[in-house]
């Protein structure tokens, strides 16, 4: 019966702080949408059509890391263990204070399931928390990566864009599950040798430790994304430059004929 007592209490005390920090980071998210942001400044920097590519791989991108935390509950292994609990933690904080709306009932029940019970109970007592807790914190990311999916289909839908962007991470997406069983590897070495092969830096896991590895990924699809957006940014501007003088010429011309 204590031990019943024990774990209840846990679970209390999981579910108090997971959702205080929900609220912390709901007023902070709050703050940031109603003033002045870098989103703004953001969407007058770049082109159009890279941000529509931007906010399409976001959706996209939130699916995937919704699959691996998924696959890293069921397979994790204690070498990595910290990490992942990391990761389960901030990752359950973010889609619950950006994604799910509190106001209703269903939100707050939604809310409730993404508490990540046994990456807080690692965190705070020491101990791997394993059992129906977790198997419905995975349904419940099973879920969001419906819920992601759908909005990436209304977005590209309304703003009548084309699903190229699909075909691209379904082949990094099966080249990911192919890579595990291949050569044998876990999937974040599998990840880091996706990255590296599909962006050109060759194929090698970069970094001997999980944190370096880590930061190997953060700078390959950095440095990837940012190369596009610089491409993208020069070429309309040339692009912009051109037609502007065109036009100029173009008054000129009409202003001389009507002389």
């Amino acid at each position: 019966m204590g031990t019943v007592y024990i774990y209840i209490m846990q679970l209390v005390v999981e579910i108090v702080i997971f959702l205080i920090l929900v609220g912390i980071g709901r007023f902070i998210y709050s703050k940031f949408n109603n003033g002045p942001n870098m989103l703004s400044k953001f969407n007058e920097s770049f082109p159009e059509e890279e941000i529509h590519t931007l906010r399409q791989s976001f959706f996209l991108i939130m699916m995937s890391l919704a699959f691996i935390n998924i696959l890293y509950s069921l397979i994790s292994s204690s070498g990595d263990l910290i990490y992942f609990v990391i990761f389960d933690v901030l990752f359950s904080l973010f889609v619950a204070i950006t994604l799910v709306d509190g106001s209703s009932l269903n939100g707050k029940i939604m809310i409730l399931l993404m508490v990540p019970f046994g990456s807080l109970n690692y965190l705070l007592f020491g101990l791997s928390l394993a059992g129906l807790v977790d198997i419905v914190h995975v349904l419940a990311f099973i879920y969001i990566i419906k819920i992601y999916y759908g909005k990436f289909k209304e977005y590209t839908k309304s703003n009548g864009l084309g699903i190229a962007i699909v075909v691209l991470f379904s082949l990094i997406f099966i080249s990911f599950l192919f890579t595990q069983v291949a050569e044998n590897v876990n999937p974040l070495d599998a990840l880091v040798m996706v990255s590296n092969a599909f962006t050109s830096n060759g194929y090698a896991v970069l970094g001997s430790t999980i944190a370096g590895k880590l930061n190997s990924i953060v700078l390959v699809w950095g440095g990837y994304i940012l190369s596009g957006v610089g491409t993208a940014t020069l070429t309309a501007a040339i692009l912009t430059k051109h037609f502007n003088n065109r036009f100029e010429e173009l008054e000129e011309l009409i202003k001389n004929n009507n002389d």
